[in-house]
């Protein structure tokens, strides 16, 4: 098996989390042991973004947040999260935990994709860019 970088990297449709985890130098982070949990937003997903809110992923400290929100220390499989109403992030905040039968739910993001194990964690695909809360209004 390959580390969370590679593996996003064989996916083809991360490079936009890719690039954000380069500019952020979490690029490194990921390639670690860990384990880590990454809710990877497609490439879609930061395509759905308005102008606006690009223009504030330009500011690299803000950036970094937004992405390290996307991050949890840990191997949080499926079944953890069917158990659980929230996951901590590396960003020291909470995403919320919604599953039901429609499938889970990450704040207002679906995950699109059954989770891929990779040796030092598991990333499962998300429609929508995660935000911690105010980091768009610093």
């Amino acid at each position: 098996m390959a580390n969370i970088v590679d593996s996003a990297a064989k996916a083809g449709n991360l490079t936009r989390l890719l690039q954000a985890l380069e500019v952020t130098e979490l690029i490194e982070t990921l390639k670690n042991p860990g384990p880590f949990t990454v809710f990877a937003p497609t490439d879609e997903a930061f395509e759905k973004l308005s102008e606006e809110t690009r223009d504030a992923l330009q500011d690299p400290i803000k950036l970094k947040r937004i992405i390290a929100h996307h991050i949890a220390f840990g191997d949080v499989r499926k079944e953890d999260l069917l158990q659980t109403d929230e996951v901590t992030t590396f960003e020291n905040s909470v995403i919320a935990v919604d599953a039901s039968s429609e499938g889970i739910k990450l704040n207002n993001a679906n995950v699109v994709a059954p989770e891929i194990v990779v040796d030092n964690g598991v990333i499962y695909l998300i429609d929508q860019v995660l935000f911690p809360a105010l980091v768009l209004s610093e």
